[in-house]
């Protein structure tokens, strides 16, 4: 059974590219073995991210990211389950979302900045569908 699982949570520090590429390298490394795939989206000190995959693999990951210090306010907006994955292509692409026209954030959001904690799961994940089909998506 597949599942997707959407989370935010605040950076202790601010995110800088050495603590992305230090984040998306464990991902790469971790996630095609376990079958889990997704999408990572930050800006300044927040984290937006999906993870799609079978549930124990996803569940597993989860407390796994519960218990990492880099974070903290780690909440769950999204969690069901899924006939097909939205997020194959990736085992872990990223998103800088403060490089993006704030129009894309304004159309689920009451602000034109990431501030995922206030909206509804579903707008959390209908943007990072529009995300994913938008191009904006990077993978190094």
């Amino acid at each position: 059974m597949l599942v997707r699982l959407i989370y935010c949570s605040r950076a202790q520090q601010p995110i800088d590219q050495a603590l992305m590429d230090e984040i998306l390298g464990a991902s790469r490394k971790y996630n095609p073995a376990q079958g889990i795939t997704g999408l990572l989206c930050y800006s300044k000190d927040i984290f937006m991210q999906v993870l799609e995959g079978s549930r124990a693999h996803v569940n597993r990951l989860y407390l796994k990211l519960a218990r990492d210090d880099r974070h903290h306010s780690l909440t769950l907006l999204s969690f069901h389950e899924i006939e097909q994955r939205k997020f194959a292509n990736w085992s872990m692409a990223e998103v800088a979302l403060d490089k993006l026209n704030a129009s894309l954030i304004l159309r689920h959001s009451p602000l034109p900045m990431l501030e995922p904690f206030t909206m509804p799961g579903a707008s959390a994940e209908r943007l990072l569908e529009d995300l994913a089909e938008s191009g904006s998506i990077q993978y190094r």
